[in-house]
């Protein structure tokens, strides 16, 4: 069956092709003039930016304000952000360690030192620590607060 259309020649005299379905030279045109104003905007687009990239230039100038003028190396107030914390810990711990092992003068007038902490140790486990002399035979506070007996007489 599929060989029956092929044998038959069909002949329709009537029937014939357009020719002026597509305008070539108007698509043509048209595709140039598409172009030409891309382009046309690009280099508008650029010449806008180079615009605005110097007017901005121009505005971070540094300017002298009236009421900034000596004050250039003011610092703000307290507290301030550091520049470097890794540095200031290291620097605040060696302080520390200058301090908590080696002697200095607390009080030079006084004759007051400061002395390690491992020999203010062994100081301490040599001489003990100090204690509170025994108190004398006197009621403690507790005692004088204690509630009298029932039929003590105290009575009014």
């Amino acid at each position: 069956m599929a060989n029956m259309h092929h044998d038959v020649d069909i002949d329709n005299p009537e029937t014939q092709h357009e020719e002026s379905d597509v305008n070539i030279r108007a698509i043509f045109s048209f595709a140039i003039g598409l172009f030409v104003v891309a382009a046309v905007v690009h280099v508008a687009i650029y010449f806008v930016f180079v615009y605005f990239n110097n007017r901005e230039a121009g505005a971070n100038a540094v300017r002298a304000y009236p009421l900034s003028i000596g004050q250039e190396n003011r610092l703000p107030p307290e507290p301030r952000l550091q520049n470097n914390p890794k540095q200031d810990l290291r620097d605040l711990r060696a302080a520390e360690d200058r301090i908590l092992t080696g002697y200095r003068w607390v009080d030079r007038n006084a004759g007051v030192v400061g002395i390690p902490v491992t020999e203010a140790m062994k100081l301490t486990l040599q001489r003990g620590l100090p204690s509170r002399p025994a108190a004398p035979d006197t009621p403690g506070p507790a005692a004088a607060a204690a509630p009298a007996a029932p039929g003590s007489g105290n009575r009014r």
